[in-house]
């Protein structure tokens, strides 16, 4: 141990957090967390401690460390998932001794969607949250919160009301009597505090308490009361807190990209934009939104464009003077910097709008083929700092409209740009392929004649998906439709399979 990580461990706080190890180079080579942040940093560097091959590499390779102070541990380990996401620092995988990290599944296209744990996601339509690395913190963080967010735990529903629902501690769907819309507004609410709204989540839900008690729905006031009275007392057990999730001054990519870009300070909100659509059908564009550093879900927003065709450029000025108009301004406030996955003309086309716009924020472009940081010479809200792109073991290559950077992909910068990247374009591919599977099943059972709007939603409600009703029982189809219109409809699926 060098003499400078010597004397850095003496002043390790005894709070929980995070702490990122970090090799010669500065690169982040694990991230992990921590109750009490002094006892634990410290083990590592304790002789007497047996360790395993694979953690001597590690230790072997710490050449200084650092850390986040957070206000407990289960706020460490949503913490922890995020920034192991985002470096994917190699001896986090090396560690990992082939286990699987534990994902949280919640299908909300089932009519009571259930919350259950798996360590492989599946394309099948439902939303994972993760992975987190303690499977059991993450369980027990749930179990507190299942008091003021009750939710279902049944892959298949019971014949009569289970215990958790004589403890109050799911909705009991199996009831017959549990309001499908309620349930599912229930379940985004707890998905927000585990992005870390819990304080934002409380003051709504007061706000909500006063507008039941102010139209004396009294007994509705008392069950949000409840919530809230929940939801307080878990700042004594876990605490989500919704104000800086972390000290945003030692976020190491957010540190490295503000000297890059000459910003007067860390992007708090940064927003990501991408578009995407096959051959000009169903183009939408996705808002993903970064809150100093880390992924904040329940502020995604996406754009059904408006404009047809397969203009990526156009679109793209579209999803600006949408995102930019007076009304989404005033709701969802403003971004501190925008990226925007792809080169010179997608980035162009964004900043045009926010020229004629007079929008003062931050933008650049990142180019998907080498992975380039793309800015505009003459856009007065970023100033490339040429000494730090070499500091930075990068290059730069300039064109009298644009600058190119590439950087390490190990970079810190680059590693959070990809991430953000990456999530604007998972967020617009799942909503084009929401709206092309729409789209083809509506084509599909619109011909078929007598089946009309409500029969076409019993079916696939029945069935799931158009899929589904295509392998359909002739007998199944019967129990919704009759036999004369089962018969039609198999003729249609017959013909539609032939031409696949």
């Amino acid at each position: 141990m060098n003499k400078k990580l010597e004397a850095k461990l003496k002043e390790l706080p005894k709070e929980p957090g995070v702490y990122f190890h970090k090799d010669k180079s500065g690169e982040i080579i694990y991230v992990g967390k921590a109750a009490v942040l002094r006892n634990r940093v410290r083990q590592y560097f304790q002789a007497s401690r047996n360790r395993d091959p694979k953690t001597e590499l590690l230790v072997g390779e710490i050449y200084d460390t650092d850390w986040q102070v957070v206000d407990s541990e289960v706020e460490a380990l949503f913490l922890e998932a995020e920034m192991i996401r985002r470096y994917m620092p190699r001896y986090n995988i090396l560690l990992r001794d082939d286990k699987s990290m534990t994902y949280v599944r919640i299908n909300f296209k089932d009519t009571y969607p259930n919350i259950t744990f798996t360590r492989r996601p599946l394309d099948d339509g439902a939303e994972y949250y993760g992975p987190y690395l303690s499977a059991f913190a993450l369980k027990r963080a749930l179990k507190y919160l299942r008091k003021a967010f009750p939710y279902s735990t049944h892959t298949k529903l019971p014949t009569r009301a289970c215990l958790q629902f004589h403890l109050g501690l799911c909705p009991g769907p199996e009831t017959g009597e549990l309001d499908e819309k309620a349930y599912k507004a229930n379940l985004h609410r707890l998905v927000r505090v585990l992005g870390g709204q819990r304080k934002t989540m409380i003051l709504e839900l007061e706000k909500e308490m006063k507008a039941y008690a102010a139209d004396s729905e009294f007994e509705r006031a008392g069950a949000v009361r409840n919530q809230v009275f929940a939801l307080k007392n878990l700042g004594h057990q876990i605490i989500f807190s919704d104000k800086e999730f972390m000290d945003i001054s030692k976020d190491h990519a957010l540190v490295e990209l503000t000297q890059l870009l000459g910003l007067k300070k860390p992007p708090r909100r940064i927003e990501g934009y991408d578009i995407s659509h096959m051959s000009g059908t169903d183009t939408v564009a996705s808002m993903v939104v970064f809150t100093n550093g880390v992924s904040d879900k329940g502020s995604y927003r996406k754009f059904k464009s408006r404009i047809p065709g397969n203009d990526d450029f156009a679109h793209m000025r579209e999803t600006m003077t949408r995102r930019f108009s007076e009304k989404n301004i005033k709701a969802w406030g403003m971004p501190n910097m925008l990226l925007i996955d792809g080169g010179k003309g997608q980035l162009e086309a964004a900043q045009g709008v926010l020229k004629e716009m007079n929008i003062q924020v931050p933008a650049i472009g990142l180019a998907k083929k080498y992975e380039e940081i793309v800015v505009r010479n003459d856009w007065p809200y970023t100033n490339l700092n040429q000494e730090q792109v070499i500091k930075m073991r990068g290059f730069s290559r300039v064109s009298e409209d644009f600058t190119l950077v590439d950087l390490p992909n190990t970079s810190n910068v680059v590693k959070l740009l990809q991430r953000v990247r990456d999530e604007s374009h998972r967020f617009a591919v799942s909503y084009h392929s929401v709206l092309k599977v729409k789209r083809q099943t509506v084509s599909m059972l619109e011909d078929v004649p007598g089946i009309g709007p409500g029969l076409k939603k019993k079916l696939l409600r029945e069935f799931g998906s158009l899929r589904g009703v295509m392998q359909a029982r002739q007998p199944e189809l019967e129990k919704i439709l009759g036999e004369k219109k089962a018969t039609v409809l198999r003729q249609y699926i017959r013909a539609e399979k032939k031409q696949v």
